[in-house]
């Protein structure tokens, strides 16, 4: 898909690669958020934990150390709740969440279901529909433990990251915008950490080893949490108001409206 000379250039060089995918990742969110106001930040979530569901399973090396490729996509995800909450509450924040977690679920009995389907046996087509077939269980034939636990994570860590975010704000009187960003992401990014660790790894790999995984991601998701820093301070002040479709919506119906007063008198 990418020309020659950018994948040769990448393949020596995966470090770079990785910042600048978590950079990449940040800029779409505030473009999202940009376009489409709070519209855009529901559209992040749910890009970004389909999307790390897919990459989940693909393991690198970045600075010397072994990473999953999907835990930058799902960082980003509290990166768009945090902005949620500073922009627009803890309501919509959690909304978001619970959004994300829906999806998942979704996704994932739908995938299951779609395995059930048989590969095409027609002569023409058929070593290309095994071919997908397999490739398609390889990703998707979670086992329970795996499903349930990852969704079990994912909503606790969300639930606790939008929490400690608004205590903090309540505490702080809406000072400190790096204080709760960080300390809300770093938490609940470890709450996240050892409880995946717990629940699905370590049944699997045992607690040593689970342990030992789990603590190259935390640095990872805490220098992810540290770089989306600027990024929130650079959104916070934008009115993209008009971009939220709801309230947008409701203004434009006030305004055909006659004044209250004018109606009565219509009606006397």
């Amino acid at each position: 898909m990418l020309p020659e000379h950018i994948v040769d250039f990448f393949s020596t060089r995966q470090d770079l690669l990785w910042l600048l995918t978590v950079i990449m990742d940040l800029s779409i969110t505030l473009l999202f958020y940009r376009l489409f106001g709070k519209m855009g930040l529901y559209g992040i979530v749910v890009l970004n934990i389909m999307l790390s569901n897919l990459q989940g399973p693909k393991l690198t090396v970045i600075f010397g150390m072994q990473t999953s490729l999907g835990l930058i996509l799902y960082s980003g995800i509290y990166f768009a709740t945090d902005l949620l909450s500073e922009k627009y509450g803890r309501r919509e924040a959690n909304r978001a969440v619970l959004l994300g977690f829906a999806t998942s679920v979704f996704v994932v009995l739908m995938m299951s279901i779609s395995l059930l389907f048989q590969p095409s046996t027609v002569p023409e087509q058929r070593v290309f529909a095994e071919k997908i077939h397999y490739a398609l269980m390889d990703l998707f034939d979670f086992t329970p433990l795996f499903v349930f636990g990852s969704l079990f994570v994912y909503l606790v860590s969300q639930s606790c990251d939008v929490w400690i975010y608004h205590y903090i704000k309540e505490k702080t009187q809406g000072k400190h915008l790096w204080l709760r960003n960080n300390v809300s992401t770093i938490t609940s990014q470890l709450i996240d950490t050892v409880l995946y660790a717990v629940i699905v790894w370590a049944p699997i790999v045992g607690f040593a080893t689970a342990f030992q995984l789990s603590l190259a991601k935390y640095f990872f998701k805490v220098f992810v949490a540290l770089v989306d820093t600027p990024f929130i301070y650079w959104a916070r002040n934008w009115d993209v108001t008009h971009k939220d479709w709801h309230e947008h919506h409701i203004m434009c119906y006030k305004r055909v409206l006659p004044p209250d007063n004018a109606r009565i008198d219509e009606k006397t």
